[in-house]
């Protein structure tokens, strides 16, 4: 039952981890579109097409942030669950053995 609760959290692990490189993806995408923002001369259309990247690449950074919480929330649980485990676990053996 163990290896089970060890396998879910290191597949949370895992989306985790790909989660933080999407949103630092994410993020330096951000950053280059404000840096051309604020260095370039561009047309009013061009501008316009890079807000719009710029709040698209926020929404998804937001979002990104959101399924980390979640994410990091269940994994929390499940290492909650795992520590309750195998305290019940040392409780029955020492009882079993006295």
């Amino acid at each position: 039952m163990a290896k089970r609760v060890t396998y879910v959290s290191s597949a949370s692990n895992i989306q985790i981890d790909g989660l933080e490189e999407k949103l630092a993806r994410c993020r330096q995408s951000m950053e280059e579109v404000d840096l051309k923002l604020r260095r370039e001369k561009l047309s009013p259309e061009g501008r316009k097409s890079l807000e719009r990247e710029r709040n698209l690449l926020m929404t998804k950074a937001d979002n990104y942030e959101k399924e980390l919480s979640v994410l990091r929330k269940e994994n929390r649980k499940n290492a909650a669950l795992a520590v309750a485990m195998a305290l019940l676990i040392a409780l029955i053996y020492a009882c079993w053995t006295m």
